[in-house]
Order: structure tokens, then sequence, then C-alpha cells
């Protein structure tokens, strides 16, 4: 497949449009009525609403019975960019530091060009995705009847991923991305002096004893063949002011990350069973919360099959099926527990000065967009054959 001069110059011009001009889950206004427009344009069938701002193109051709999903994330993430470039975020605080900018690039660049060439049988959606960093954009889509609407016998995600070139792909069956939830943790007790620590309850000294005991849950109680993570990232306790007072209460939170919906399972007991026995020795109630965010992305078999089919014909021997899963978490999850699903990875190029994704200088590779596109359109021309 050959991409046209112009065409891939005009995908670039919308890459850098979309990095300016970012916006967060569920506010993907502008992005989602350019994608729109551009499906329309192209003759392509367009649904707005699911997910709030969710766009699924639909292109039929020929009389075939199979029908698929390509999914593209469109949101940017709460930070401000520090890098300097020509098409930096125009908005504070905003910035695409994952790349979403340019998965959106790629999945239009690909419908475009399946909607001249109709080099197909069947039908393909093209999912457009609001909120997929934390906000529960795939869910929400799917909770809204997604694939009630729009039918699919498998459904495909593509994440770019630094540290691989822009003309390779990674495409692996099985665990892909972990689970992604989060805990708290409140310790009660009673405030005192901090001269006189034996007239309260010292919560500090019981989140100490909890945090330093927190890692033997992975390093002690999980089967050591089975990865996990489970990291607090956030402490609250006490005023700076009043370094004299010892608080009534602290409160910590964190992440936990598993591959198998046992150790997931396991994670959340452990972390409230130590809590409880922290609070239990230093005679403190305890408050224990497990938010269940977004399952693992574990990938079928037959659909990576076909995925790395794809991958093979555009990038040849530069497909690698080695690639380690990622600790990162992504709600395609929603998607791929519904039917089949494959996860897969574009080459981003070399981590600049230290940038990967979730970085405030992070850009997506303009060079990986001949890639990407090669990838979506084939892997419909393979998967639907006329």
């Amino acid at each position: 497949m050959d991409i046209p001069e112009q065409d891939l110059r005009d995908l670039i011009a919308l890459r850098h449009d979309l990095h300016s001009y970012p916006e967060l889950g569920f506010e993907e206004e502008r992005t989602s009525g350019i994608v729109a427009r551009l499906l329309q344009d192209a003759g392509i069938e367009v649904h707005r609403g699911l997910g709030g701002t969710g766009v699924v193109g639909t292109l039929r051709a020929g009389n075939g019975q199979r029908a698929i999903g390509l999914r593209a994330d469109m949101d940017a993430l709460a930070m401000p960019e520090r890098a300097e470039r020509p098409y930096k975020s125009r908005i504070p605080g905003k910035m695409h530091a994952c790349g979403h900018d340019g998965h959106t690039v790629l999945l239009l660049g690909a419908a475009r060009h399946l909607a001249r060439t109709r080099n197909f049988s069947g039908t393909v959606h093209f999912i457009f995705q609001p909120a997929e960093e934390g906000r529960g954009g795939a869910k929400r889509m799917v909770d809204e009847g997604l694939f009630d609407l729009f039918p699919c016998d498998a459904v495909y995600g593509l994440h770019n991923m630094p540290g691989l070139a822009p003309d390779e792909m990674a495409v692996v069956a099985g665990p892909q991305l972990a689970s992604s939830d989060s805990w708290t943790v409140v310790f009660r007790g009673i405030g005192t002096h901090g001269a006189k620590p034996h007239l309260g309850k010292d919560p500090v000294t019981a989140a100490g004893h909890f945090l330093s005991a927190l890692q033997t849950i992975v390093g002690r109680i999980v089967d050591p063949l089975q990865p996990a993570v489970v990291s607090a990232c956030s402490v609250q306790a006490g005023n700076p002011d009043a370094l004299n007072v010892i608080p009534d209460l602290v409160e910590i939170g964190g992440t936990a990350r598993a591959y198998s919906a046992i150790v997931r399972d396991q994670l959340e007991t452990e972390i409230g069973r130590l809590a409880e026995g922290v609070a239990v020795m230093f005679d403190l109630a305890a408050e224990y919360r497990f938010l269940r965010r977004i399952p693992p992305v574990i990938n079928d078999a037959d659909a990576t099959q076909r995925a790395l089919a794809a991958a093979a014909a555009v990038c040849g021997a530069k497909v690698r099926t080695d690639f380690p899963p990622s600790t990162a978490g992504d709600d395609f999850a929603y998607f791929s527990q519904t039917i089949p699903g494959s996860y897969v990875w574009l080459g981003n190029g070399p981590a600049i000065d230290g940038a990967l994704h979730h970085n405030s200088g992070y850009d997506f590779n303009d060079a990986a967009i001949p890639t990407g596109v090669r990838f979506w359109a084939t892997l419909v021309e393979q998967e639907l054959i006329p």
C-alpha cells in the first residue's frame, strides 16, 4: 500500500493540529467534530454520541458477513507541555503526552484509504474512543451499547511505543497490559501533643509500619511466577506548620496491578488484611477501599495471529513477537473482554531526552504514521478478504 505524498503531509498537519488543541476525557468536542467531518467527507457512515464524545464510523464493502472494529483513543492528559515545538499545546495544563493525537490520525488515514479503495468484503467499524486516560470511556461505550449497535467479530487496538523504531511493531498473544486498580486506607487514631504520644493513638507510626510491610504482599504472598505491583502513591497526614501535633488520621492511597484475575483478587484481599492487622496492632480504626478500574488486556490467540499477519505484511522481519507486557493499563480491556481482541504496539522511535509516555516532553513520532496507516488498512484487507 502506497500513501500519496500529499495525503501524508495532510495527516502530519492534522496530527500537529490535534496536538496543539488537546482535550481531556469526555471533553473531546473539537477532536470528535474533526473526526466526524473527515469520515463523512470520505463517504463513511458516522454515529456520534456513544460515550458522550465518541465517534463510530462504519464502512461496508462487498457481501462479506464478517465485521471487525478498530479502536483509536482521542483524549489528552491534564499536564503542561514543557518542550518547545511549533505545534506545542495551546491549552494551559493539557497536552497529548501519550500519543493519542497520533492514534486518531492513523485510524483516520486508514479509514479514508479504505473508503477510496474498498478492497475488502465485509464491515469495518472505526471506533474513536473518548476518555481512555482513567475516565472510563471504553466501559461507557460498551455500557451504552457499542457492540449491540455495531456488532463485531473481533476488535483491535494499537498504541505507540518508544524504544521500537517507527517501522517496527510488536504483536504478542496473551497478557499485554495489567489491571489498573486504586486503593485507599485511612488510619484513624486519637491526636495528641507530639511530646505526649502516650495520651493518644498515633496513626503516623501505624502508617509507617503499613507502608514498610506493603511490599511483602508481592514479595512473600503472591506467586513469584505471577507479575504484580502494589504501590503507595499518596500519603496525607498532619500539618507541616504544626510539627508538635500528632494528627487524628493518616490517609494513604495507591495502585495495584496484575495480569490474572486470581492475583487481582489476592491483591485486593491482602492490602485490606494488612491494613486491618496494623490497625489492631496499634489499637486504631482502619477504613479500606479497593476500586476496580480497568481489567487486564489479554490478547486473544486467533485475533493476534491475524494482527501478526498484517504487521508482517507491513514491517516484514521487523515484527517482534517476544515483546514483554506492560504494567500500565488501558481500558481497551473492556472491548477485548467483551469480544475477541488484540492490542498491538507501533514503534515511536527513541525516547528523546528520556521523554516516555506521560512525560511533559513526550511527542508522537510523525515517522510512524505510514507504518500505522498501512497496518490498519492491511489488517482490514486481509481479514475481510474480497
